[in-house]
């Protein structure tokens, strides 16, 4: 009997399992590749699928999939919270059309989507998705829409589109963004005739956009924020994109001027190419656009700012001569500018060109006369390519123009004939074309060393679309006898040709030059004998000597030293060579006020940058002590070869330039610089107590005493007093945009000052904001800055206010190694301060709390909380800090009575008086950049950003 039920229950089990295959509804295969899917799962159960077995497409249909008959079309698990890889084998779902899997947390490899030709709609972005494998758009012939966006894959070498893609014929949609695709652009994305929508924003492309793109039905197309190099060239295709709505081309090297036929974009809505190397005017036809939005922020535009139809646009951190809409640049600077149009806006130039005054001194090669009125035009070996323009007929008081050693092409514009004041037209080493425009003034003309010049026939017609007319002046045939002989021509009125010269005047050619070296070298050797026994009289370290390295552009060769005169502190300028150069009245001995300091003084003054001068090391590079033969001290501040990017020059530059312009006794004061080879070096005046991070955060590692809360108190308002000052009483407003505890330096009576300035940007009018690349310390951000990259005076206000939190607590902005809910500092201070409770729990255990500073405290405590308001209209200027500060602390007083914003250097002393009068007039409080936590200045992607930041000590 008990054998008998036992067959019995063998027979219905083996029933069960036949009837189970044979009324099973889902395809077995689709059944395996869903069974495997739920198996990879960490976190199965938040599908609420049948634990134990069942049939996706029986009755009911499982939840988030949809069938169609037996076979599994789509399967729809967005934003579940799902972990874990996906099977391999999921191609074998041959009819699925659908796959949304987006906003979880899958992971590891993508599964081959090979043989899933049904396929239209696939969303695997916001996973985190590691490997692509290489045959994974194979035979995606109905793929509409794929989104692959937020993903790491190939983290370390990134990847490139495969060419299957592009068999992809009905593709719509295709969204890449911040998944490393990397290399160029691939070329058969602008062939594809159904694409409409290409975001590619956040990776590693690099190179130009493609050609193929000519014509595209693209409507939205997001290239922008690209690292490393960035995508580069010009943007002239994009103007035959007629379709576009939306085209986001920042954060990349994009250069070249805007396209013209720009205008042609009829649906065009919003334009993005904030932080290019775009250059030249803006177009009209751009201005006429009507667009919702226009970010045309740093870049190299110059010209008159024009009036733009935009609803919002932003244009600022250019190189616009005026910066209202409408108004009008000096006919001058439109001369210039038309000329550098035509030479293709070379770097140097366009860095240098910008404002409304060529005769600012900031214009490179350009020199004007007493009534400043451009005079010389001195650009050889400066890159120029291209043709010659028209323009620089206009401007009427040019003397000479030195263009040799360039790779200038075209006509000599015949308009140039009417510069009466012309006396030399220096064109040698070119590849200009005959015929030259007739002179009719005494003109020293140099042309050797142009090819089409010395090869064509006298009287060779120009081109039809040149206005020149042939020239009776037989400069347009000067022959050259050897290659290095000089094809100088001196024209007079009437004169017809040089072979027509007697002998007097051909010898009068040789003697002239030969007798004015003998005299220079006459003069040279009694002034060189005079500055040797001047420097021997006076006991000089070379200190004395500031040597301008050569700029590779002049045509005299020579190094340049500035002797300063003990008598009358003017500056004296003879060539290393003891003799005088036909450059050196317009030579930029010193610029924007600072002075170019020789390489071998710092070396000398720091024992050639020993390590035990080392003072602070950080992203920048090493700051090292240096100590003048009088004892006095300096700070040198050297940047490492490895790291001068496009970047770290920047800040470089932008770190004179502010402190040329800024001079205030809480302000750190650059003292000079050095450019000479690849060597970028800045000199500041030394300050022995280092940053104020040393003493509130690793007083113990360095054996300091905590400081005191007077001492902080007066810090507060010294760095109050030092950025009211960038603000606002300066002749120009400046944003510092990284104001933390590392950045001001303690001098030995600790009085403070702000430092590093190589993040400043100029503020804009009253309370507007101006966009720019995300940059400073995170922790220090104002949160409307980090979000939107818009910035105001207000930003600096949020970080003075988080300093004063980091004086109350002893704590950094940023801690990760602090329990989570006080990891940022911002937000836990305010639920502290809630309560005077609260607030006297969380003070610097180093801080001797007594009844009578507890009002101070409290005061300090509110004012930090206004500083640090959600919205910067919300926050107070730091006038009112200051007055708020001021009360609090005894009043202090000037060493002299000399105005606060005193400019405090002459910097026509040599090195070591110029810093011992500066000593002297500060109470010997000197002062240097401290490196040890800067690592926390980083650049940051508009979009995207929060992943990007390290904290305050580079945590």
């Amino acid at each position: 009997m008990e054998v008998f039920f036992h067959h019995i229950w063998f027979v219905v089990a083996l029933f069960l399992a036949f009837a189970s295959l044979v009324f099973t509804v889902t395809d077995p295969n689709d059944l395996s590749v869903i069974n495997e899917f739920r198996k990879g799962l960490e976190n199965p159960e938040v599908l609420k699928w049948p634990e134990n077995g069942g049939d996706p497409c029986g009755s009911p249909v499982w939840p988030h999939i949809v069938c169609s008959g037996s076979r599994i079309q789509q399967i729809q698990v967005m934003g579940l919270g799902l972990k874990g890889p996906l099977p391999q084998n999921l191609n074998k779902l041959s009819r699925l059309t659908h796959l949304g899997l987006q906003k979880n947390q899958f992971s590891g490899k993508l599964p081959s989507f090979s043989g899933l030709s049904e396929l239209s709609f696939a969303y695997l972005d916001f996973n985190q998705f590691d490997t692509i494998p290489l045959d994974f758009f194979d035979g995606l012939v109905n793929l509409q829409v794929l989104a692959l966006d937020e993903n790491p894959l190939n983290a370390t070498s990134g990847w490139s589109l495969p060419n299957g893609l592009q068999d992809s014929a009905q593709l719509i949609n295709l969204t890449m963004i911040n998944c490393n695709l990397a290399g160029p652009l691939p070329e058969f994305l602008g062939t594809m005739s159904s694409l409409e929508v290409l975001l590619l924003s956040t990776n590693r492309l690099s190179g130009p956009i493609p050609g193929t793109f000519k014509d595209a039905v693209l409507k939205m197309l997001w290239l922008n924020d690209q690292s490393g190099d960035g995508m580069s060239g010009s943007i002239d295709v994009v103007a035959t994109m007629v379709s576009l709505t939306h085209l986001w081309l920042h954060g990349n090297q994009f250069s070249g001027k805007i396209p013209v036929e720009i205008g042609n974009l009829t649906n065009l809505k919003d334009l993005n190419v904030n932080t290019n190397n775009l250059v030249g005017l803006i177009p009209e036809s751009l201005a006429n656009m009507p667009l919702d939005n226009l970010d045309l922020n740093n870049n190299h535009f110059m010209g008159p700012v024009p009036k733009f139809k935009a609803t919002i646009v932003s244009f600022m951190s250019n190189s616009f001569c005026q910066t209202k809409q409408g108004a009008v640049c000096a006919p001058e600077v439109m001369a210039l500018l038309e000329f550098l149009d035509g030479v293709n806006y070379p770097s140097r130039l366009v860095e240098s060109w910008s404002g409304n005054n060529p005769c600012d001194g900031r214009w490179w090669g350009i020199s004007c006369d007493d009534n400043q009125k451009v005079s010389v035009i001195n650009l050889p070996k400066s890159n120029l390519s291209g043709t010659l323009s028209p323009s620089i007929a206009n401007l009427e008081s040019v003397t000479r123009i030195y263009l040799e050693s360039n790779n200038l092409s075209g006509f000599v514009p015949s308009s140039w004939t009417s510069l009466k004041s012309l006396s030399i037209l220096d064109l040698s080493n070119n590849n200009i074309s005959p015929p030259l425009p007739k002179f009719t003034t005494p003109l020293k003309l140099v042309l050797n060393g142009n090819p089409k010049l010395t090869s064509s026939p006298p009287g060779a017609n120009p081109s039809p679309n040149n206005n020149t007319t042939p020239a009776a002046s037989p400069a347009s045939s000067v022959p050259s006898s050897r290659p290095n002989s000089s094809s100088s021509v001196i024209f007079k009125p009437g004169e017809q040709s040089p072979e027509k010269k007697d002998s007097k005047s051909k010898i009068a050619i040789v003697v002239v030059p030969i007798a004015g070296f003998l005299l220079l070298i006459f003069l040279a050797i009694p002034l060189y004998i005079y500055v040797c026994k001047r420097s021997k009289d006076n006991h000089q370290a070379p200190t004395a000597l500031v040597v301008h390295p050569r700029d590779p552009s002049d045509s005299d060769n020579v190094v340049k030293i500035a002797i300063a005169n003990q008598t009358n502190r003017s500056l004296s300028t003879v060539n290393a060579s003891g003799s005088a150069s036909i450059h050196s009245g317009e030579s930029h001995m010193i610029e924007a006020g600072n002075l170019l300091i020789s390489v071998q003084v710092l070396r000398n003054v720091t024992k050639n940058f020993s390590p035990e001068n080392e003072l602070g090391r950080g992203g920048f590079g090493v700051v090292y002590k240096g100590e003048l033969d009088d004892g006095t001290q300096i700070a040198v501040k050297r940047m490492e070869a490895g790291i001068v990017s496009n970047k770290a020059l920047d800040e470089f530059r932008s770190e004179i330039d502010v402190l040329s312009k800024v001079r205030h006794r809480h302000l750190v004061s650059l003292l000079g610089y050095s450019v000479e080879g690849s060597e970028r070096i800045l000199v500041y005046e030394y300050m022995p107590q280092g940053a104020l991070s040393r003493h509130l955060f690793r007083w113990k590692k360095f054996k300091l005493e905590p400081l005191s809360w007077k001492k902080r108190l007066n810090i507060a308002l010294d760095v109050a007093r030092g950025v009211e000052y960038l603000h606002t009483l300066a002749h120009q407003s400046f944003i510092h945009r990284d104001l933390k505890s590392s950045n001001i330096l303690l001098g030995d009576d600790f009085r403070a000052k702000v430092s590093d300035f190589g993040l400043v940007k100029l503020a804009p009018d009253k309370e507007k904001s101006v966009v720019t690349r995300l940059a400073g310390t995170f922790g220090y951000l104002a949160p409307e800055y980090a979000v939107t990259g818009k910035i105001t005076t207000k930003a600096d206000v949020f970080s003075f206010g988080v300093v004063l939190m980091e004086l109350l607590t002893g704590m950094m902005a940023l801690d990760e190694d602090r329990p989570e809910e006080s990891q940022y500092l911002v937000s836990w201070f305010w639920n502290a301060k809630s309560s005077k409770e609260k607030l006297m729990t969380v003070i610097d255990p180093a801080l001797d709390v007594k009844d009578e500073i507890t009002k101070s405290i409290s005061t300090l405590a509110e004012l930090a909380g206004h500083c640090t308001a959600r919205e910067p209209g919300q926050r107070p200027d730091m006038g009112h800090a200051v007055n708020v500060l001021s009360p609090l602390v005894e009043k202090w007083k000037p060493l002299e009575d000399d105005p606060e914003d005193y400019c405090g250097i002459d910097y026509s002393l040599p090195l070591n008086q110029m810093v011992k009068g500066w000593q002297e007039s500060e109470g010997k409080d000197l002062s240097y950049v401290d490196l040890e936590d800067s690592k926390g200045s980083i650049p940051a992607r508009p979009t995207g950003f929060a992943d990007s930041f390290t904290s305050a000590d580079g945590r």
